[in-house]
């Protein structure tokens, strides 16, 4: 199962990152998450970030990537389901794009996406609208 959305944002992408960057904060403005807390120092290659969310496991996410500034994507691992999570952000001329979305792979992302694939589209959703809000409110 894979699934992205992006959205314009008036609010510059440097206000965009810091928020998107700013994970134990989350749960401020998107209620798909109840609670993250970073499990290093900081946000970076390798990090552990516990993840709790509605209706949902609570997960232990390993920062894959990081471009500092645009992007990060974090993965979290299960019995035959892996989940890579993505987040970036770039400028625009009228502000920012942000993209955020999810892919699933393994014999078991399947049988995910038919017991809880519209709760994940609904939470990339919540967690989208969050971050616009916040933003545009914080520029």
């Amino acid at each position: 199962m894979k699934v992205e959305l992006e959205s314009a944002i008036d609010a510059p992408a440097s206000v965009v990152w810091s928020i998107i960057a700013d994970v134990e904060r989350w749960p401020e403005w998107t209620a798909s998450m109840t609670s993250i807390r970073l499990l290093d120092e900081e946000l970076r290659v390798g990090a552990k970030v516990e993840v709790v969310q509605p209706k949902l496991p609570k997960a232990v996410w390993t920062v894959s990537r990081l471009d500092e500034g645009s992007r990060f994507d974090w993965t979290a691992d299960s019995t035959g389901l892996t989940t890579v999570g993505r987040h970036s952000v770039e400028p625009t001329a009228t502000g920012s794009r942000a993209e955020l979305g999810f892919e699933q792979t393994g014999p078991m992302a399947g049988l995910f996406g038919l017991l809880l694939g519209k709760l994940a589209r609904n939470y990339v959703a919540m967690e989208m609208a969050g971050l616009k809000e916040r933003s545009e409110a914080t520029r």
